[in-house]
């Protein structure tokens, strides 16, 4: 009888490991979803004249905090509406993980700046173990850059406080 109690006890305790483990796999599913924007204004943030862009590519790269190497990557093309959404797998807690353009569709506003202050990313935290509920992880807006300012961007500068040239009226 002790023989059986004892198999039924390591049956049920292998049936709770496997329990928690799919919990868990289930749990460290993280869904990264942003929009893509056309800047209209080549300022770096959505004002009241930029469109989202559909067919819009990005790209999720986690790397290594020492090395630097790329753990994990993953592309996504924006819908209809400009969106678009990523799952994730597993967790990056001890990773530097960000959302890059990739490229856009539309040839008018397709320019990507390189420059050190311009913003052609936006990182996201992608671990359970940072104190946000909930599986979905929202970046800041992505935007293309026009390749010349659209007429209407004095108009809409003056409107936000700032002079064309970016800086504060």
């Amino acid at each position: 009888m002790a023989k059986y109690s004892t198999i039924i006890l390591a049956s049920a305790l292998c049936l709770l490991s496997l329990i928690d483990s799919a919990y868990s796999e289930e749990k460290a599913k993280l869904q990264v979803e942003g929009v893509v924007f056309c800047d209209s204004c080549r300022i770096q943030f959505i004002t009241r004249i930029d469109k989202l862009i559909q067919g819009a590519k990005v790209k999720l790269e986690c790397k290594d905090l020492d090395s630097g190497s790329i753990t994990y990557s993953k592309e996504a093309e924006t819908n209809e509406q400009g969106r678009y959404s990523i799952e994730v797998d597993s967790d990056h807690e001890e990773e530097e993980c960000e959302v890059v353009l990739v490229s856009s569709p539309d040839e008018d506003c397709n320019q990507i700046s390189h420059e050190l202050h311009q913003q052609i990313s936006a990182r996201i935290s992608l671990t359970q173990h940072n104190g946000i509920a909930g599986p979905v992880r929202i970046p800041n807006p992505l935007g293309f850059m026009k390749k010349e300012p659209a007429p209407e961007c004095p108009q809409v500068l003056k409107e936000l406080g700032l002079t064309p040239d970016g800086n504060v009226a």
